[in-house]
């Protein structure tokens, strides 16, 4: 009998069936250190069951359905009337459904609220990427809707529900509320203040009726939407049901929806307002000022969603390499890939530890805290999310072509990488902000050196690098063009601070060594060699 030709070996098994959220070391060590230890075990115990579904072949195989079946758009029905819905393939619903019940949308009044919802955020977004975009948008919408406490009080409590309720119907019917957000126009992108849309005031105090397009409307099968548009006063915040409150549908004319390089599941549209009913949030022309806050957590989001992806890019690149085989040995054996890896896993351990860090100021709420968030997360959105794309792209490259293939789910991590940089500000906004937060707040960057100067005297390197910081400052000629670079030195000191105060000394001397003391290339996998290595990427294998 002929011998077979087909033997399937050296193959690595999926990483499937294991706790996310406890797999994760520089993840469970943060929300450790920032918790009260009188919520020790229910938070734990909460994101540990929260990782074991997302960790699940089943929420994984979701995952993998809801991207490789993008949302349709259905603008009539049969008959010819005008729906203007968003069709989903049940798996979305599923995984936004989870989402919901495991209280991304409900941080505002919950004991340590954004701590435990930052470490699910970050364990969530593993699964798939795409349905993080309507709970942030709800999530966020909370500090907005504050500023009219009538308003807050009405819809607070269905944002912060862990009920899914995916039908279109009046909000005061349901359950649970998602909401979704509309700024920019195609005139003029990050450029608000140049919007079109216009307002008119109705008979009825605090009601207008707007006319006008969004040239990007997140999340538009939401309850509700927080949009810009020129009121007589000024540009102003609104509030525009999808469902008015007698039943009938409000005017929102979805044109389209975008096709985008990732982020495939989730529906992105362009929406057209002709007499649309809204409801004015705050005061009219300080629309800008009110929004303002729901665009600082998401912007804390695009963080958590980075670290997310380039924790998994990670995982799945130390995973594949511990089981493969190549010339004699272990993949995770030989020094130069070790070198890589290592290299990636501190990436992803300070992507995690500012990440929460950021998280916990928001839960102290205290002033010298929301002083160092008004610097620190633009410095962080600005950082973390340039870092994601190389390594996810770097991650791929550790399981050779497989890595190329989609089973493998690396490509769409590489294809979602590059969009938490893009949404919420793109690059230049982030450094201009921090900018404004040097020059209009000194009591932001007062909050920022008291945060690093927690680590002087711990790493030469790291006082040297808040030494040239200080100096780099010093001189603000010509500050706008060297915003970017600015940005990046904040966020990598404040980064370097953080390891060599809580991460194991392996993993803050490779951060120091390579990112503030210049023993790195510019590439993956140019750590000094005479580094602890494998004790780094051990730490960042994750444990099924």
């Amino acid at each position: 009998m002929a011998g077979s030709t087909h033997s399937v070996n050296n193959q690595v098994p999926p990483l499937v069936g294991y706790d996310v959220f406890s797999a994760d070391r520089a993840l469970t060590a943060a929300v450790e250190r920032h918790l009260d230890p009188g919520l020790r075990d229910e938070v734990l115990g909460e994101l540990s069951a929260l990782g074991r579904t997302s960790g699940s072949a089943q929420v994984q195989e979701w995952g993998a359905q809801a991207n490789e079946n993008p949302p349709r758009l259905r603008t009539h029905d049969r008959y010819g009337h005008r729906v203007d819905e968003v069709e989903f393939h049940p798996s979305w619903h599923r995984l936004l459904g989870k989402g919901v019940s495991a209280g991304l949308t409900a941080a505002w009044d919950r004991p340590a609220g954004h701590l435990r919802r930052a470490a699910a955020f970050l364990v969530w977004t593993q699964v798939e990427a795409g349905n993080g975009c309507p709970l942030s948008m709800t999530h966020a919408a909370v500090p907005a809707l504050r500023t009219d406490p009538d308003l807050a009080a009405e819809w607070e409590p269905r944002l912060t529900s862990m009920v899914y309720d995916r039908e279109l119907r009046p909000a005061h019917l349901k359950a649970g509320a998602l909401f979704g957000m509309g700024m920019t126009e195609k005139q003029g992108g990050s450029d608000v203040r140049a919007n079109t849309t216009s307002a008119r005031p109705l008979a009825e105090d605090g009601t207008y009726e707007l006319t006008g397009h969004k040239w990007f409307c997140s999340a538009p099968m939401s309850d509700g939407f927080l949009v810009l548009a020129q009121a007589p006063g000024g540009l102003t915040c609104f509030l525009v049901p999808r469902v008015l409150a007698d039943g009938t549908r409000n005017v929102f004319l979805l044109q389209r929806l975008k096709d985008k390089l990732g982020n495939r599941s989730n529906a992105s549209a362009e929406v057209e307002f002709d007499g649309t009913w809204a409801r004015r949030v705050g005061e009219e022309g300080r629309g800008v000022r009110t929004i303002i806050e729901m665009v600082a957590a998401t912007r804390l989001d695009c963080v958590l969603g980075s670290a997310g992806l380039m924790r998994q890019a990670v995982a799945q690149a130390v995973h594949h390499c511990t089981y493969r085989e190549v010339f004699g040995g272990k993949l995770v054996d030989k020094p130069l890939m070790r070198n890589v890896l290592a290299d990636l896993a501190i990436e992803s351990e300070a992507a995690t530890t500012l990440a929460l860090r950021l998280a916990a100021a928001c839960d102290d709420g205290g002033e010298q805290e929301r002083a160092l968030l008004r610097i620190a997360v633009p410095a962080a959105k600005y950082w973390v999310t340039k870092r994601c794309p190389p390594v996810a792209v770097e991650a791929a490259e550790c399981l050779g072509g497989n890595g190329y293939v989609e089973e493998s789910g690396l490509p769409r991590l590489v294809r979602e990488s590059p969009l938490n940089s893009i949404w919420e500000g793109a690059g230049n906004v982030q450094a201009l902000d921090v900018l404004r937060a040097l020059q209009r707040e000194p009591g932001a960057f007062d909050a920022y050196l008291r945060e690093v100067g927690q680590a002087r005297g711990a790493d030469h390197r790291l006082d040297a690098a808040i030494k040239n910081l200080l100096t780099e400052l010093a001189d603000l000629e010509g500050v706008e063009g060297r915003a970017r670079r600015l940005a990046e030195r904040l966020a990598l000191v404040l980064q370097g601070s953080l390891l060599v105060r809580f991460a194991p000394p392996q993993v803050a001397d490779a951060f120091c060594a390579a990112r503030l003391g210049g023993d790195g290339g510019a590439a993956f996998g140019t750590l000094p060699p005479s580094l602890d290595l494998a004790s780094v990427v051990e730490r960042a294998r994750p444990v099924t």
